[in-house]
């Protein structure tokens, strides 16, 4: 059956194909309302805009920047321009915005913040290991013109290349949210104060989190460089915590202390798998290959002795650099989505032919049922969210280089009533 023929001019499947596909998948299997049907786009099959000429796509991030009931998300890349490119629900499809159309070096990652106090969201992404600049793009909420770029400001230049990963959250208690990043050249975690006037382009006021070692391995492949950020309140004192590599940032008496909880680092993110005072730690080996793991509170949450590890697959992760959590099948209880790179050479050579995506359903009491989405596939940087506007958690997905460019969406129940899983 093939029910791609009927598109929009945008790239999107017209309300009525997108209900006759959905309710064609729903007939087919025995007891769909209790299993998530998804329903597959990709700019490969021209169900959505080709994302842009670059080979190496890096950085995705999710963001509502028009204020709309669908989240959008901005892809980052490098090798040529452009530098960010939006995909913006418009209808029942998506458009493509250019937001700079500038040849920069980006790196993976990505944050969005009202920087500048206007009601609206602005963008922050920094440069990779030939760049020492990271950088904010300001919104032009509601004007947005395919053919005006957005204003790009400096938030740190000169020092040490390479800004992978950003995150926003009040981390000190002051009332407002820091900017919290990795700079991968200096092997220093930061935190950055939002100036007075973000718009001058004077460097923002910068303090030191975390210098040294956070989980990389350079030995055995596990992991090439400290990397991932999170923002959760870890140890349940009702303030919010910061999480990079393999450890959580405990704020007190003024500056903060390293809690390693893992081994090896890379993408990391908490929450509350089960009941409880403390939350979970889930760490994926990011840029490097090792178990995919949760880590649980068996005491005092400021010693490190005190997490216990354990894998939650069974085998290593290749190239994991795709861990988001959510609520994806609606019964309440928190789930992982985890990925593997296909290809992360620059060489004609597929890296990992056998790539796979994982969704590991939560039960609620710290157990999972883990399906497999998808074997054969290149992940990085993969994000749950809402991308369509129906309630549910739908899956977005850009390679690296494998089949660069490329962009993939995996509605949740195709876009209609969200539907409660009983499992």
């Amino acid at each position: 059956m093939k029910i791609w023929s009927d598109r929009t001019k945008n790239g999107g499947l017209t309300a009525a194909l997108l209900s006759y596909a959905f309710a064609a998948l729903v007939l087919a299997t025995p007891h769909a309302a209790h299993e998530i049907k998804w329903l597959h786009l990709s700019s490969r099959n021209g169900d959505l805009p080709n994302p842009g000429g670059s080979t190496e796509q890096t950085g995705l991030l999710v963001a509502n920047l028009d204020k709309s009931a669908a989240a959008g998300f901005v892809i980052s890349y490098r090798v040529n321009g452009p530098a960010l490119v939006w995909f913006r629900r418009v209808g029942n499809g998506w458009s493509r915005y250019v937001i700079d159309p500038s040849f920069l070096t980006v790196e993976a990652g990505g944050a969005a913040y009202d920087i500048d106090g206007d009601g609206d969201l602005d963008i922050v992404f920094g440069g990779d290991f030939q760049s020492d600049e990271l950088w904010w793009w300001e919104n032009p909420y509601p004007n947005f013109d395919p053919n005006i770029p957005w204003k790009r400001h400096i938030i740190k230049k000169g020092g040490a290349n390479q800004y992978h990963d950003q995150i926003f959250a009040d981390f000190k208690a002051t009332g407002k949210p820091q900017l919290a990043f990795w700079n991968q050249g200096a092997k220093t975690l930061y935190l950055a104060t939002i100036p007075a006037n973000p718009r001058s382009d004077a460097p923002w006021p910068l303090e030191t989190v975390f210098s040294g070692n956070a989980g990389e391995e350079t030995t055995n492949n596990a992991a090439k460089y400290a990397e991932g950020i999170d923002a959760f309140d870890v140890d349940g004192d009702g303030r919010v915590d910061l999480l990079a590599g393999n450890s959580w940032f405990k704020y007190e008496s003024g500056k903060f202390r390293a809690i390693p909880i893992g081994t090896i680092g890379g993408r990391i993110r908490a929450g509350r798998f089960k009941p409880g005072k403390y939350a979970q730690i889930v760490i994926a080996p990011g840029d490097g290959t090792g178990p995919l793991k949760m880590y649980e509170c068996k005491g005092d949450p400021t010693k490190s002795d005190s997490w216990v590890g354990r894998d939650l697959l069974g085998r290593d992760m290749i190239h994991g650099h795709t861990l988001d959590v959510g609520d994806i099948n609606g019964d309440g209880n928190l789930d992982i989505f985890a990925a593997e790179m296909a290809k992360w050479n620059n060489g004609p050579k597929v890296d990992n032919p056998n790539a796979t995506a994982w969704i590991l359903y939560g039960d609620g009491k710290g157990n999972f049922r883990t399906k497999v989405l998808v074997k054969g596939d290149g992940w990085h940087e993969g994000k749950l969210a809402d991308v369509d506007g129906d309630g549910d958690l739908d899956i977005i997905n850009k390679p690296y280089t494998w089949d660069a460019p490329r962009i993939d969406i995996w509605l949740n129940n195709g876009t209609g009533p969200r539907i409660r899983s009983h499992h």
